[in-house]
């Protein structure tokens, strides 16, 4: 596997991983926590940087299903961490407990672009 997609494929399950880790870590809790906040900006930041690699990948944009959810996604995943982060720093218990119901829901359209790319990864041989 060349060093490149390696490096995106890596980027991309850290993504994963952090928004994960975050989301389902706010709702367990029942309270979004700064630690959760953290987790949605890194993993803002390994997808931001996954997609530009992939990007390069691919020689550019090519507008499809997987890219326009793509594009949604990371704009949602930035309104949701900064969502996140106005209602930690306002300190606003009602939405403290009720934003990680909010973040179920971002996580999983998220996982849209997610599963596409890899199914179009795995159809490339990648």
């Amino acid at each position: 596997m060349p060093p490149i997609v390696r490096a995106a494929v890596l980027l991309m399950v850290a993504a994963l991983t952090f928004y994960s880790v975050g989301v389902w870590g706010a709702f367990l809790a029942l309270r979004l926590k700064p630690w959760h906040v953290a987790l949605f900006w890194m993993g803002l930041l390994a997808d931001s940087a996954g997609t530009e690699l992939m990007r390069r990948l691919a020689g550019g944009l090519h507008w499809n299903l997987h890219t326009a959810t793509g594009a949604a996604a990371l704009g949602l995943m930035f309104t949701h961490a900064l969502w996140a982060s106005a209602v930690l720093r306002r300190n606003d218990e009602p939405r403290l407990r009720t934003f990680p119901r909010v973040s179920i829901v971002v996580w999983a359209i998220w996982l849209i672009p997610f599963v596409t790319g890899l199914i179009i990864g795995r159809r490339r041989g990648l």
